[in-house]
């Protein structure tokens, strides 16, 4: 099933990519314009535990960190939503384009050479960054290869907790199936023509 998998990802991905290259391209241009590099790397944890460089189109502010503790030691209500869901609705680091290509997941794209590279899946769980890993809690995600979408993107996405995110997990892995991944990617297609993204 997992080598039925890999060659399914590798088909679409070849498919579809020059639709995919188009889009990045045009994007790209757009963040140079923009005056920021338009590409960006960040570690993430996958199959097994092992690290890698996640691939995405820019949405943020250079050194977006720098000064991010203090913003949510400064905003109460921004801590709480973000030690809950790891994530803000309101991110002051997103850029003008940034805010465009997440609303349209289109800032993922990138992440289609990792799906190459073997280190993600088209569908799987969310890749998590190692500061994440101390308060993800459960173990099945460590058997799978990480998604570019799956079933907590198609879920309740934007209200969940990180915590919650390990219940999916747990869901997909015990329906892993062609056809499970299949109603997850209509799903996900829906969500970016709805401009769904977060």
């Amino acid at each position: 099933a997992t080598y039925g998998k890999r060659i399914l990802d590798l088909a679409i991905v070849l498919f579809l990519s020059p639709v995919f290259l188009c889009l990045i391209a045009i994007m790209a241009l757009f963040i140079c314009v923009d005056g920021h590099s338009p590409f960006y790397a960040q570690k993430r944890v996958g199959l097994g535990g092992r690290m890698f460089r996640m691939w995405k189109l820019r949405s943020m502010v250079p050194d977006a960190d720098a000064g991010f503790e203090a913003y949510l030691a400064e905003n109460p209500n921004a801590r709480e939503e973000w030690d809950r869901t790891q994530k803000l609705r309101n991110d002051p680091r997103i850029t003008p384009v940034g805010r465009f290509i997440r609303k349209t997941s289109i800032d993922e794209l990138p992440q289609m050479w990792n799906v190459l590279t073997g280190e993600m899946s088209l569908i799987g769980p969310r890749p998590f960054t190692e500061d994440q890993r101390d308060i993800y809690p459960g173990t099945v995600y460590y058997d799978m290869r990480p998604g570019v979408s799956g079933l907590w993107q198609v879920s309740e996405r934007n209200e969940s907790s990180f915590v919650e995110r390990a219940v999916y997990d747990e869901i997909y892995h015990g329906s892993l199936s062609p056809r499970a991944d299949f109603h997850i990617f209509v799903k996900t297609f829906g969500a970016v023509m709805g401009a769904s993204g977060h």
